[in-house]
């Protein structure tokens, strides 16, 4: 599972493809997937990288992205992050972006300016998200992985359209879990889609969908499919999940101050004030358990999920304190 925080990621590379290689028809850099959606990322004539995303063989219907029309723009020469929305293309959705590879993966890079280099992309996230949520909102939908959770959490999905693997994980989680915390994270779903405190929210800001520059140009945030309407805790809480996780998963990560910057507080300090920590913290809890989930429905059953149940257990009993600097408080 720690291969692919949110949808599976390649090994950052040692070395950039050369640009006088791309072409029309240049083979891929990286080309993988789930279930639930595959990605293919080929380099372009001019040193770019388009990052195509489709269906996966789980998954009948198209990829759309209805709200990205409403993403801001970013300003001509503005540096650090800016949205990357999509075109349509096939089945699928065609992101442009400056690198091929997601901060996911530049964070299994052992080496320092791995993480000097994704401490900037989260920096220029936070600044762009910051001007996402106070972007009116014209959907009051409930972003789709949100509402997935919710029904995996609630029990609402009919077991016979459930696949097998997500059906012995919720048996499992309900006997690990018990009610008490099964009822805590339903509530905080609730509570980050509560009708009139919402704002215009990526959906699924993850790693995975963050783009650091290969060489030079802006951080692509790979943004369209999962826009909605939720708690500008949300997304922030999705990125610190993403960390919170990491940083459990895979040694290389590492969480203490001698590894470089400390990367959710970069996040958070680039967003600015007036972030609730406490629910940016359940928040991280939620992405998750969401990935627990959704990788049992999208890649089979693993014996690996029992351990994420365990430190998922532990994670709602502090509320996720641990993904956030400070433990949560401002």
């Amino acid at each position: 599972m720690t291969a692919a925080i949110g949808r599976t990621v390649p090994p950052a590379p040692a070395v950039a493809p050369s640009v006088a290689s791309a072409s029309a028809v240049a083979p891929p850099v990286a080309e993988y997937g789930t279930g639930l959606q595959v990605t293919r990322v080929t380099p372009t004539a001019d040193g770019r990288y388009e990052w195509w995303q489709g269906p996966g063989p789980d998954r009948p219907e198209p990829l759309t992205a209805p709200f990205a029309s409403y993403v801001p723009r970013p300003t001509r020469g503005a540096r650090g992050a800016c949205f990357a929305t999509p075109r349509p293309e096939g089945d699928g959705l065609t992101y442009l972006a400056d690198g091929p590879y997601s901060a996911a993966a530049w964070l299994r890079d052992a080496r320092p300016q791995a993480r000097l280099l994704v401490a900037h992309a989260l920096a220029a996230a936070g600044t762009a998200l910051r001007e996402l949520h106070t972007t009116d909102a014209p959907t009051a939908d409930v972003p789709p992985a949100l509402a997935r959770l919710r029904s995996f959490v609630e029990g609402r999905d009919p077991a016979s359209a459930e696949p097998a693997a997500v059906r012995r994980l919720r048996e499992h989680v309900v006997r690990a879990w018990g009610p008490a915390r099964l009822e805590r994270l339903g509530a905080w779903c609730a509570e980050l889609a509560a009708p009139g405190e919402t704002a215009f929210v990526h959906g699924f800001a993850s790693l995975g969908a963050l783009v650091p520059p290969l060489h030079r140009g802006p951080v692509a945030l790979l943004t369209g499919e999962d826009l909605g309407a939720g708690r500008p805790e949300l997304d922030l809480g999705w990125l610190l999940g993403d960390l919170a996780e990491l940083a459990w998963a895979v040694p290389v990560f590492g969480d203490s101050p001698d590894q470089g910057p400390d990367l959710p507080g970069v996040l958070l300090d680039a967003y600015g004030p007036g972030v609730d920590r406490e629910l940016a913290a359940r928040a991280a809890v939620l992405r998750i358990a969401l990935h627990m989930r959704d990788f049992a429905a999208y890649c089979g059953w693993s014996d690996e999920l029992i351990d994420y149940t365990a430190f998922i257990a532990d994670l709602i009993d502090e509320e996720g304190r641990r993904a956030v600097p400070g433990g949560a408080t401002p």
